[in-house]
């Protein structure tokens, strides 16, 4: 919101000296007024799209107009340290460069300290909520298995339970995804934690940690679709959704 109205009100001020300067040179105030908009037009043209905004036909649209559409959270902030940003601050009396710049300082540490949070809470979730249950259920349909084919022979019985080592066996491969993708997320947390700079460490917990927290989380959804509702610990995205 304040980079919102301090732009509003750099581009209030500018259209009003520009409309002053036409008045001056004689222009009817009315006529003034309609030349300086259809010149604002003309000027944001490139930045007008009615489509998505966050999808990626928008990025490859901005591309094809040579307009800067970052999505690292990080690097978006080097915007603010941008020679005109600074100008556009320090000319409506908001910020001066050191406030900015100091800022940025919080928001990269901010921004760290946050998907570090999450990075912790996931690993510990998925060690010691999602793996147990997953694997609870999983050593209840193996059991289930070995029943049905000591009633119905092996033959019969591996038909019948074919669902169910299905299950079991997509249950090994995704708990131990989950398993090593929570090491490797450990581990790339100790090297961004070596970082001292602040922005590099908030750019490399964004390159290096969101990715394998995104990895993890897909595997985890799948199992939360497999996995029985009464094993189940956490709530399910349905159940957030509706209130039982």
């Amino acid at each position: 919101m304040i980079v919102l109205n301090t732009a509003v009100a750099e581009a209030l001020n500018n259209f009003k000296k520009r409309v002053d300067a036409l008045i001056a040179k004689g222009e009817d105030q009315t006529d003034a007024i309609i030349d300086i908009i259809r010149e604002d037009i003309k000027t944001c043209r490139p930045i007008r799209f009615d489509g998505n905004g966050y999808s990626d036909e928008w990025k490859e649209e901005a591309a094809k107009r040579g307009l800067d559409c970052e999505a690292s959270c990080p690097v978006c902030f080097d915007r603010y340290l941008d020679a005109d940003s600074i100008k556009m601050f320090e000319n409506e009396n908001v910020m001066h460069e050191n406030e900015l710049k100091a800022r940025n300082e919080v928001k990269w540490e901010t921004y760290t300290k946050k998907i570090q949070i999450e990075a912790r809470v996931m690993g510990d979730l998925a060690m010691n909520h999602i793996i147990p249950v997953a694997t609870h259920y999983q050593s209840q349909l193996a059991k289930n298995v070995v029943n049905m084919m000591e009633i119905f022979g092996r033959e019969e019985g591996h038909k019948l339970t074919e669902r169910n080592l299905t299950i079991i066996r997509e249950i090994a491969e995704r708990t131990e995804t989950i398993e090593r993708g929570v090491e490797e997320l450990i581990e790339a947390r100790k090297v961004a934690n070596r970082i001292e700079n602040a922005r590099e460490k908030a750019v490399a917990y964004h390159d290096n940690i969101a990715p394998k927290m995104e990895t993890i989380r897909y595997q985890i959804d799948k199992l939360e679709l497999i996995v029985s509702d009464e094993l189940w610990t956490l709530p399910k995205y349905r159940e957030m959704l509706f209130i039982r």
